[in-house]
């Protein structure tokens, strides 16, 4: 009896031009993406200019102890509105200097707001001072002068803003000076009058 050959696996034989398909790797070296990454980097801190500190520059007058009254700068109460930056971001005017006692000043309030804020005041003020130029009642030369008196409560924020409101509006006569207590005083009695703490 003739014994059957089981070892090619079923009786399946290869031919001789048949190969078997050799299997590519997929591994990516990624050691150049981390060079080329580092490149970039470097490039881009190079070519990249820093930001720069924004700085307000603020000329203040010169204060001279010698100077007479006869030559100091007038202006007048008409063109003048006084600005009180109060807490809150509260912001208090009143027309004129405010410095005779016995007419105590209109106190009004408003905001840093787009409409019927502190611009419309600046605007409204502006208009009213070149109609009273075409009238004859103002020089040529008289302008619109806001004095600008922050309290202690307001916030350093409430200034730049007033000073951004100047150059927007463009009015080149301001001033920054001190609160007066005359002034707190007005700013006590309208809150209270008005229930604000």
């Amino acid at each position: 009896m003739a014994e059957m050959d089981t070892s090619s696996g079923g009786g399946h034989k290869k031919g001789p031009g048949v190969k078997k398909g050799k299997k590519l790797s997929t591994r990516i070296d990624l050691t150049p993406m981390v060079d080329l990454g580092f490149l970039l980097i470097t490039f881009f801190m190079y070519t990249t200019t820093m930001s720069k500190p924004k700085t307000m520059e603020i000329n203040m007058p010169y204060k001279d102890e010698k100077i007479t009254e006869e030559e100091q700068t007038k202006i007048k109460a008409s063109t003048v509105i006084s600005v009180l930056l109060s807490k809150d971001h509260r912001i208090y005017y009143y027309e004129g200097i405010g410095d005779d006692p016995t007419k105590p000043p209109q106190l009004n309030v408003t905001y840093f707001k787009p409409k019927d804020g502190i611009r419309d005041v600046l605007i409204n003020k502006k208009k009213a001072i070149e109609e009273m130029k075409a009238s004859g009642a103002l020089g040529a030369k008289d302008q619109a002068t806001i004095i600008i008196k922050p309290d202690v409560t307001s916030t350093y924020e409430d200034l730049v803003n007033m000073l951004d409101e100047m150059s927007i509006n463009d009015i080149r006569v301001y001033a920054i000076v001190d609160i007066t207590p005359v002034d707190k005083e007005f700013i006590q009695m309208t809150e209270q009058a008005n229930g604000v703490q």
